[in-house]
Formats: structure tokens, sequence, C-alpha cells
């Protein structure tokens, strides 16, 4: 399976009622970033037009990815050990403070996992830790405060059924090669789960 398939989950799509009520769901959230994903990319990528579930993810296309490259004012974003642990305890954080259950997340050289449960729409989770991730490398100084580190939105799955959690908190923490910043509340043995240290 390579770093961008995702595992075999059921797809649906919400209905206008789930979205709107406040009731809790649990999402995989995944986003990627700034410049490391562009669509035409052969792992496979979805845009405005192929991003219905279960549909065909966009061809490789070097002349996609060409143009994509020429739009970027800067060069794409790669996070280090540092970065990637000062991104994990700003998830932990910001989903402790905000009573949102974060259930696995894995911070990669160049795209981040979370399955987290919450009462809010993905699209609104999604960004918030995109923003809190980015105040807290600014905080620390690892960046200018101008640096775009995150590509514009990211993929996000509902997941309706228990066996479908415990697929994507397996995919997250136990799929991704070698372990970077993993957050697994299942392991104690770290202060945010394996791998993962407080910055």
């Amino acid at each position: 399976m390579s770093k961008w398939q995702k595992p075999d989950l059921p797809h649906s799509i919400p209905s206008r009622d789930h979205r709107e009520r406040s009731i809790s769901m649990t999402y995989l959230i995944t986003f990627a970033c700034y410049g490391c994903h562009l669509h035409g990319d052969s792992t496979g990528s979805v845009d405005r037009d192929h991003c219905i579930p279960g549909s065909r993810r966009l061809e490789s296309s070097p002349t996609r990815i060409a143009g994509e490259l020429s739009r970027m004012r800067q060069p794409a974003y790669r996070m280090d050990e540092r970065r990637r642990q000062a991104v994990l305890a700003a998830l932990v954080h910001r989903c402790s403070d905000m009573d949102w259950a974060l259930l696995a997340a894995h911070v990669r050289t160049n795209h981040v996992h979370v399955v987290i449960s919450a009462e809010a729409t993905p699209e609104r989770l999604m960004n918030d830790l995109k923003s809190f991730a980015s105040r807290r490398l600014n905080q620390l100084g690892f960046d200018q405060p101008y640096r775009k580190r995150w590509a514009r939105h990211g993929s996000s799955r509902w997941l309706w059924k228990q066996e479908a959690v415990l697929a994507a908190i397996h995919y997250v923490t136990e799929k991704q090669g070698e372990k970077m910043g993993v957050y697994d509340p299942r392991d104690t043995s770290a202060p945010f789960g394996r791998g993962s240290v407080d910055p």
C-alpha cells in the first residue's frame, strides 16, 4: 500500500442532516505539506472534479505537475524531526483543549494523518489543526511567519462503523513505514504515543 493509498474503508457521502447537526462523528483526516503532493502526481490525487468517494483518482500528468510547480510561490515544505514533534504536540494539545477525541495521529515528513472524533465538520477540524500547528511552529521560531506549510484542503473520510475506525487507527499507526511522530493512546510508554516527545 502506498503512502497515499487509504485503507479499504466504507465510502459514503454524509447527509445534509449529519453535516448540520451537532453530533460527534469520527474521521480519518489527511493533509499534505505545501508542494509535496501535487495534482497529477503518480501516487494519485483528487481535485474538485474528482472528489466523489469511490470515484477514480486523477491520472498521472507531467504537464499538470509542471503547471502546479510553476504556480508555487515558495519551495516545498518538509518537516524534520523537530518540526514533526512540534506539530504532533500541537495536535495533541489542541484536541485536549477543544475536548476532541484524538484516536491516532502520525506526523510524517510531508503529510499528516489524524483519526479524530468530534462534534465538528472535518473541514473545520482540518483547518483548525493546520492553524494551531503553524502557530506552534511560529512560536518556536522554526520558520518565517509567512512560510506556506500546508497544501490547500486535504482528504477527509467519515468513519461510520467501529471496524472502519479500528482500520483507520491501524493504518495511521502501523502502515506508514518508519514510525515518525506517532500518537497512539493505546501505548502509554511515551508522553504522546510512540516515537514522540514533547518539544
